[in-house]
């Protein structure tokens, strides 16, 4: 069997969503984790090992033509994690002469401050989980611009879509309660208005910055939807596709954020980025459509979310 010409590190959502997109374009996929095992067609070949080996990273990416680093630890380990398994997805990527496209979130840019956030924003983050993704983000570029390794950064904000579970604010705490009536909980305000990317045009969007010429060396928004809705919008439209005449919320409070984090790390580490939602948060992606990517309509991207809970 040849080598496949793509490697995913990372078998999330964002992972799965960047397989189907280099699927239906009929290319050949292999997916690397720590287990080995993921949700894919048989036919899929799944590698187990640690990402932050640059000699087992090198290994599991042989032959391939485009490198793609969707991996994410758990908030907690980012510190400890994070740098070291994109350092192992660069050298797989340097070792076999391939193109490295790294998904990234918008972390590193701080609070918009009444901005529109752009691949133009200055870095300017206040908390230590955006100052890590500044400093991976400048590491690839340079890495980029030394001629060590092609590079292509495709950047989302909040995601939604099928497989986003308990990671999406618009996930497991809206689709099933509008399935069976409930309240959905949200985090932060909901009347700002806030950009949210769906997940299969994440995966679309990665796809293409592995394949057009014009992608490397540069920073690119995934698509969103241009007409930024509130979450509460959001949260009513989830509501009315599932046969509702209207939505039902109720908002986790800051104060019971910090109250929880107490006890739990990962609400402890989610604190600091509730500025997100305080004011509105707003992505540009017009860019990133030079390159033929568009955003799903959003009526289709809820609908066929809501589906995949049913």
């Amino acid at each position: 069997m040849s080598a496949p010409r793509h490697v995913i590190f990372g078998t999330g959502a964002i992972g799965l969503a960047t397989l189907d997109a280099l699927h239906r374009r009929g290319e050949s996929v292999r997916l690397v984790n720590r287990s080995g095992r993921a949700a894919v067609p048989v036919d899929v070949e799944v590698v187990a090992g640690d990402a932050r080996d640059p000699q087992f990273t090198a290994e599991a990416a042989r032959g391939a033509a485009v490198v793609y680093q969707t991996l994410a630890p758990p908030y907690p380990e980012w510190t400890a994690q994070f740098p070291a398994l994109q350092a192992g997805v660069l050298a797989a990527a340097e070792a076999n002469g391939a193109r490295l496209v790294s998904m990234e979130n918008v972390y590193m840019y701080g609070r918009p401050d009444g901005r529109i956030l752009t691949e133009e924003t200055d870095y300017n983050a206040h908390t230590k989980k955006g100052r890590l993704r500044g400093d991976m983000a400048r590491t690839l570029l340079a890495a980029h611009h030394s001629g060590r390794v092609e590079v292509a950064i495709g950047r989302a904000s909040d995601y939604f879509g099928p497989r986003g579970g308990a990671q999406s604010n618009l996930g497991d705490r809206l689709f099933p309660a509008a399935l069976n009536g409930s309240a959905a909980t949200v985090l932060g305000n909901p009347d700002q208005p806030h950009s949210y990317t769906y997940i299969p045009d994440i995966g679309e969007g990665l796809a293409i910055l592995g394949e057009h010429p014009d992608a490397p060396g540069e920073t690119w928004h995934l698509p969103n939807d241009p007409d930024t809705r509130t979450t509460r919008q959001l949260v009513e439209m989830v509501f009315t596709k599932a046969g509702h005449s209207r939505g039902r919320m109720r908002r986790i409070p800051r104060l019971l954020i910090g109250a929880i984090g107490m006890v739990s790390p990962v609400m402890r580490e989610l604190v600091e980025m509730q500025y997100q939602f305080d004011e509105p948060f707003v992505v540009d992606s017009k860019k990133i459509a030079r390159l033929g990517a568009t955003p799903t309509p959003l009526d289709t991207a809820l609908f066929h979310t809501l589906m995949s809970y049913r």
